[in-house]
Parts: C-alpha cells; structure tokens; sequence
C-alpha cells in the first residue's frame, strides 16, 4: 500500500528530527483524505514518528553531550562549576587583602 512505503520512505529518508507533531498530523491527514490510509493507520503513523523523533533527539543530545565531555575532558576545559568555585577563592581573598566585601575598586592598586 502507497502509505506503507510513504511511512518507510519518511521514516527511513528525512528523517523523524525534522518532524514536528503537527507536520505529522498534517501528512496524515492528507493520506485520509487521498484514501491512501484508514485514520486509524494515520493515528499510529503520527504516535510512531513523534516516538521516534524524541528516541532521535535524545540520541542526539547524548551524543553531543559525550563528544562535549570526551573533547573537555581532551582539552582540558575548565567546567562552569571550576570557574565559579575560583571566582569564590577569588573574592574571598580579595576580601582578606583589600578588606572590603565587595571586593577591591576595579582602578587602585592593593594597599
């Protein structure tokens, strides 16, 4: 049937990434009315790409998480949470030596 091989076709050649809820219902709404597939296909084929288009992107995003980790980890990148704990070790000692607890003035040199 024409809405089996649209259904491998779209899941197989574009891609589920790209495919919005609402694109899906849309393209399923359109094989009803064709008479190219009952609503009841077009309700699973809607449900079957959403599904796989949050399976992809949280692929996606954990593959990206795990390059940005590996290459951090290569590179040795400090983590957001690095600077802030130094930017803590920083203020407080500026408090010590300046003795003040909004920090040194930006323009005078330490005492």
């Amino acid at each position: 049937m024409v809405f089996d091989l649209l259904r491998k076709l779209t899941l197989a050649g574009i891609g589920v990434l790209s495919f919005t809820r609402e694109k899906a219902e849309q393209l399923a709404k359109e094989l009803v009315d064709k008479g190219h597939a009952s609503t009841e296909e077009a309700r699973r084929f809607v449900e079957e790409l959403v599904e796989r288009g949050q399976k992809e992107r949280e692929e996606l995003r954990s593959r990206i998480g795990g390059a940005i980790k590996k290459h951090r980890d290569e590179w040795d990148l400090a983590r957001r949470s690095d600077v802030v704990d130094l930017q803590e070790r920083v203020r407080r000692l500026e408090e010590r030596v300046f003795g003040v607890s909004q920090g040194a003035p930006e323009d005078s040199p330490p005492a």
